[in-house]
């Protein structure tokens, strides 16, 4: 029957139902990316009618109202980049699913944010331009302007090539940009730009020793133990005090300017404090845990998950309350100038202003952020929870060294180059082993070593894309302000 004529319509048909399947299938495939830029539009044009609303619509407004678009623009790209450092490695240990990061990193951003973010913020950002070189209001305000864009436009350039950059750096390359079209080149702060620039190395190598060491630290004391889990006993709270205590000081350093300013000497007493009750709660919890699993690596992974997903927590507030003043801190200074006429090296931050940055955040973690906390967990080195473990207690440990040394340090930088530092001493310590005679056979390691050849443990082709875009950001984004500058300056005038 299905020979017949009828058979036949039956199999056209067929076919040109299958082919309308496939036409669907391709439109909602085209259409969903298309679906995160239309909800993050319409983000942009809620801030945009929001500053409409404080300010009314005289016509010096319309720069407020533009501003704050940029602004929610540049929230949204920072959401999709920036955040991706804190919870890439807990995605990619598989200690949180990408769901439940994005989740928990939207809450503790917004919430750092709003409950612990700066009441004040820099308006010359890291003091790299002379405030007396731009007083007229007018020239700043583009200045500013110019900076919003050019540094959200840098960070979307990277986001979309899979590179995590350090949206502060950006921010300073706009600033410096603009500074320099607006009253040339001694207007810059040399001295300054000189130590950001030394970031770019000091932070990623710092990052990455620390990182290595807690590594080798777990590998020797737990997993080559003949007793794993007696070892993992007596070192997993250790480890735990000495993460919580780390954490308390980073964040009695950086993320509770806005409740309490806190110095270096009582963070630490904080964090030791922390740390000791820490460990004392954790001690009887890791011993029950423990309690009839088998002597494998296996086990004492599962030791370290709950650890990391309350590090990922932690990282991300701290990370909402400072660095939502790049995606808001040029906005408050164009608020303020319109506002007063003035120029001011610190202004405050209008608390509409920093809905705007914590929302945005989230927006562009919810609809961006899975494919850089994919890149970062997953794409540069493979990760488990002890190795994401050690990235995230390397990025708190850094953050403090570095504020006691008095280094600019970009947090972005020190959690890849975290990753980017387990990764490597991963392809050290396997180089070391198979140059072991005790270690298994030549016929064994001849196809171990050609393993390696064939397969790095650390992805080279995205190390280079990475450290180019590192190298390139502040250059990048001068030039982009710079050009903005210029342009809304012949269009004003």
């Amino acid at each position: 029957m299905t020979d017949g004529p009828i058979g036949q319509q039956w199999k056209t048909l067929d076919s040109d139902l299958n082919r309308i399947s496939r036409v669907e299938q391709a439109a909602t495939y085209v259409a969903r990316p298309m679906v995160g830029f239309g909800i993050a539009l319409a983000f942009i044009v809620l801030a945009a009618l929001a500053a409409t609303l404080f300010f009314g619509q005289a016509p010096s407004n319309y720069v407020v109202v533009a501003a704050a678009a940029f602004g929610a623009y540049m929230a949204v790209n920072i959401g999709a980049n920036d955040v991706a450092n804190n919870m890439g490695p807990a995605v990619g240990a598989k200690a949180l699913s990408m769901g439940g990061a994005i989740v928990i990193a939207a809450i503790c951003e917004s919430a750092g944010a709003l409950l612990a973010g700066g009441d004040v913020v820099s308006t010359i950002s890291k003091g790299i331009i002379d405030p007396a070189s731009v007083e007229d209001a007018q020239v700043f305000i583009w200045a500013m302007m110019a900076a919003l864009v050019s540094s959200a436009l840098w960070v979307n350039l990277a986001t979309w090539v899979g590179a995590p950059v350090s949206t502060t750096h950006s921010v300073v390359g706009g600033v410096m940009g603009a500074g320099i079209a607006a009253a040339g080149l001694s207007a810059v702060d040399w001295s300054s730009m000189s130590m950001i620039a030394a970031s770019w190395v000091i932070s990623p190598v710092m990052g990455g020793a620390v990182a290595a060491f807690f590594l080798a630290l777990i590998k020797s004391q737990i997993l080559y133990k003949q007793d794993k889990i007696a070892a993992a006993r007596r070192w997993v709270p250790i480890l735990i005090g000495l993460m919580a205590g780390v954490f308390a000081s980073y964040l009695a350093l950086k993320g509770l300017k806005k409740i309490v300013h806190v110095d270096m000497g009582p963070a630490l007493f904080i964090g030791l404090a922390v740390g000791a009750l820490s460990y004392a709660m954790s001690y009887p919890v890791i011993r029950r845990a423990s309690v009839g699993m088998e002597n494998r690596n296996k086990s004492v992974k599962i030791l370290f998950g709950l650890p990391l997903v309350f590090s990922a927590a932690l990282l991300s507030f701290a990370h909402g309350a400072n660095d939502v003043a790049n995606a808001v801190g040029p906005l408050a200074a164009i608020v303020h100038a319109l506002e007063f006429g003035t120029v001011e090296a610190k202004v405050s931050i209008p608390m509409w202003v920093m809905v705007i940055g914590a929302f945005g955040i989230s927006f562009g973690l919810f609809l961006f952020g899975p494919k850089l906390i994919r890149m970062v967990g997953s794409q540069i080195t493979k990760l488990n929870p002890m190795r994401a473990y050690c990235v995230a207690l390397s990025a708190a440990i850094t953050v403090i060294i570095a504020s006691w040394l008095g280094l600019p340090v970009s947090s972005t930088h020190i959690a890849v180059g975290g990753v980017f530092g387990v990764g490597f001493y991963r392809e050290w310590h396997m180089e070391r082993r198979l140059r072991r005679p005790d270690v298994t056979s030549g016929q064994v390691k001849q196809i171990a070593r050609e393993e390696r050849q064939r397969r790095k443990l650390v992805r080279r082709s995205h190390f280079l894309t990475i450290i180019a875009a590192w190298v390139i950001t502040v250059p990048a984004t001068a030039m982009i302000s710079a050009i903005t500058f210029l342009g809304l300056n012949a269009v004003v005038n």
